[in-house]
């Protein structure tokens, strides 16, 4: 008998196709990728940390903080797209 999960994920299997298995390459290239933008994620905060800290304004901490986030969104936009690079290729 399966369970109530089993039975779901066959009908969302159905509904969606079938899931695309992953070589043992491609998953590894996904994990180097996913420790190489959490590693620059990272860096990138460390280097707007002395400059917050030293903002003469909360206008200006308020525009640091922003760039901040815009950096990192842009680092986590390309680390997804290489991912689906990878989930893509044959």
């Amino acid at each position: 008998m399966k369970s109530a999960y089993e039975l779901a994920m066959e009908r969302l299997e159905k509904a969606s196709g079938p899931t695309k298995k992953l070589s043992d390459a491609q998953k590894a290239r996904i994990a180097d990728i996913e420790k190489t933008y959490e590693a620059k994620i990272a860096e990138t905060k460390l280097a707007y940390d002395p400059r917050m800290l030293s903002a003469a304004s909360i206008d200006e901490l308020n525009q640091l903080k922003k760039e901040l986030a815009d950096a990192i969104i842009a680092l986590e936009e390309r680390r997804e797209k290489e991912k689906e690079a990878v989930w893509n290729a044959e």
